[in-house]
């Protein structure tokens, strides 16, 4: 009786093929998160240019902006004592930024405002993904 030799792979093509996938993992997997962080300052930046136009179109059925106090809920919620609201201004509630935490709005005394996001790490400042995004003075 004939063996017939039985087809496979040895433990050594398996460690190449293991160690291969493990360096183009090491290559590209840091550059695919640089990617996710960059594209959730890009949603802020996105839904802070949204947020801003419902913002100046509050301004112009109303004549003022909404007070730091009223805040965003003023583009969905007729705000008391407000003369010409028409809103609500968004057709979706109101967004948290991308690190799920909401943006904050400011009314400056010059009358112009501050809409932004302290970026991932919820703090001022920072670099990268941590950095502050959004309309800052």
């Amino acid at each position: 009786m004939k063996r017939s030799k039985e087809s496979g792979f040895t433990l050594i093509e398996l460690l190449v093929v293991l160690v291969l996938i493990s360096l183009l993992a090491g290559l590209v997997g840091p550059r695919l998160f640089n990617q996710v962080g960059s594209s959730k300052t890009k949603v802020a930046n996105a839904q802070i240019e949204l947020l801003s136009s419902a913002i100046k179109t509050y301004r112009l059925d109303t004549g003022e902006l909404p007070t730091t106090e009223q805040g965003l809920s003023a583009l969905m919620v007729k705000p008391s004592n407000v003369v010409g609201w028409n809103g609500p201004y968004l057709s979706k509630a109101i967004p948290n930024d991308p690190w799920n935490r909401p943006y904050h709005y400011e009314l400056k005394p010059n009358y112009e405002f501050l809409l932004y996001s302290y970026g991932r790490d919820g703090e001022k400042g920072g670099e990268g993904e941590d950095a502050d995004v959004g309309i800052l003075e």
